[in-house]
C-alpha cells in the first residue's frame, strides 16, 4: 500500500478518532502535526488538487483568523487564501489523510475508509 498521511490535530476529537480509523484498519500513517510543521503553500496546493477543492472549501470558517482576516471576502484568489493558511494553519480544515493521488477529510471520520479499502 502507498504511504499514507494524516494532517492531524491531537487536540481535535475528529482527528483522533480518524488516526484511530487508520489503525484500526492496519494503516500506520505519517503523523503531520499540521500546527506545528505547516504544509507550504506548494504543499496545500497538491492537497487541494487531491481533495478536489477550492482552498475557499478547506477553510476554517469558525477560527478567528478567518474574521480578523476577512476570509468572507469573495474576492480573495485561492493563492491569497492559501498564503493566509501557510501563516495561520488553524484555518485549514482537519483532518486530512492523503493516500497517493488522493485525499479525504476525515468528517466524518469514517470517509477516509474508502482511502484504505
Amino acid at each position: 500500500m502507498p504511504v499514507t498521511t494524516i494532517y492531524h490535530n491531537p487536540r481535535c476529537s475528529k482527528s483522533r478518532q480518524t488516526l484511530q480509523i487508520l489503525n484500526d484498519n492496519g494503516v500506520e500513517p505519517e503523523v503531520v502535526l499540521y500546527l506545528e510543521q505547516t504544509p507550504s503553500a506548494n504543499e496545500l496546493v497538491a492537497i487541494l488538487e487531491k481533495l478536489g477543492m477550492t482552498a475557499r472549501q478547506l477553510l476554517r470558517k469558525g477560527e478567528e483568523a478567518y474574521k480578523v482576516n476577512n476570509l468572507a471576502d469573495t474576492s480573495l484568489s485561492d493563492s491569497e487564501i492559501i498564503a493566509l493558511m501557510v501563516r495561520f494553519p488553524k484555518l485549514i480544515e482537519r483532518p486530512i489523510v492523503v493516500v497517493a493521488n488522493k485525499a479525504k477529510i476525515g468528517r466524518p471520520p469514517e470517509s477516509v475508509l474508502e482511502l484504505i479499502a
